[in-house]
């Protein structure tokens, strides 16, 4: 009879411990600069299925290749970005966030990209034009190859992710203003994560981009709703605040911590998920963004720096 009530109670562990999983996550790239084959692209899938959306497009084929060598997935490169990506979440365009996408654009299928306007304006006039690289978009400059439908978010309005069990709100973020940057927030069924591509702090930014996107959190975070923040730190402390170019250092990213808290409530970012993403390699650049960010870490927050090719789960 211990026994069974042992298996039984094992049973329901494991069943609660595997609902509690809501987001599996491939780091296709994680860097923020330097490396051409590892840079900023996240595949994120609501877990159970393989339906994947991508957070921003540094580096695509590099990282799948890198996730197979893993055995994280399995087959081709080329045939799971076909089928298993099905659309593109971008932040921002700069080429460091879009250049896989534009690079394997003759080998995708079609597929949707997702963007605020500014953004996708700089794809269609810049990027996917004829002057630069084929014209793969269903907008811009004629003849126009229809490989992509772009889809304009409005910030602070929910949207579906066509071909996925997910949705997403975007929100604004200053990347040295006026440039824009964005914040996408992902929801599947009643559970969140949130990737925030490049930006600086409110107060370096003279903006209120960040606090408006905690004021908009917090609830999501005091109910145990959000599953994980992934937020840039490219720099470490020591760079000059007018060098930093609308990006954050462990002591920016721990302020805005702070600026957080105080309005979902102390304590209640203890053994939050935070992904460090966009650090920029050079020398021991990354070594001491670790050693600060864990020296800072007065809110008690999990971080966690992702490895390409290595999956996550949240």
């Amino acid at each position: 009879m211990r026994i069974w009530r042992a298996t039984i109670l094992l049973f329901v562990t494991l069943n609660v411990s595997c609902a509690q999983i809501s987001f599996t996550v491939v780091p296709l790239g994680v860097k923020g600069g330097s490396d051409e084959s590892n840079l900023s692209a996240y595949a994120l899938t609501a877990t159970g299925t393989h339906d994947y959306v991508c957070l921003d497009a540094g580096t695509l084929h590099a990282g799948i290749k890198k996730a197979i060598e893993n055995k994280t997935w399995k087959g081709d490169a080329t045939n799971f970005l076909r089928k298993n990506i099905k659309g593109y979440l971008i932040s921002h365009p700069h080429f460091d966030h879009t250049n896989g996408l534009i690079i394997n654009s003759p080998e995708d299928s079609a597929k949707y990209i997702y963007g605020i306007e500014s953004c996708l304006t700089v794809l269609q006039e810049k990027h996917f034009s004829w002057k630069s690289w084929a014209n793969f978009g269903n907008e811009g400059e004629q003849p126009t190859l229809n490989k992509y439908t772009y889809q304009i978010l409005t910030s602070g309005k929910e949207a579906p992710l066509y071909n996925t069990s997910m949705f997403v709100t975007p929100f604004v973020l200053s990347h040295v203003a006026p440039n824009e940057s964005t914040a996408f927030l992902i929801r599947h069924a009643d559970n969140y994560i949130l990737y925030l591509g490049d930006t600086g702090c409110d107060r370096l930014e003279q903006s209120d981009k960040l606090h408006q996107l905690w004021t908009a959190i917090a609830p999501l975070i005091q109910n145990k709703k959000l599953k994980a923040i992934f937020i840039e730190v490219s720099f470490a402390n020591e760079q000059p605040d007018h060098l930093l170019f609308g990006h954050l250092t462990p002591a920016l990213l721990m302020e805005e911590l702070a600026a957080l808290e105080k309005i979902s409530g102390v304590g209640t970012l203890k053994n939050l998920n935070v992904m460090i993403t966009h650090i920029k390699p050079f020398g021991n650049r990354e070594a001491v963004i670790k050693k600060q960010l864990h020296e800072r870490n007065t809110p008690g927050v999990t971080l966690i720096f992702p490895e390409q090719g290595k999956a996550l789960k949240f």
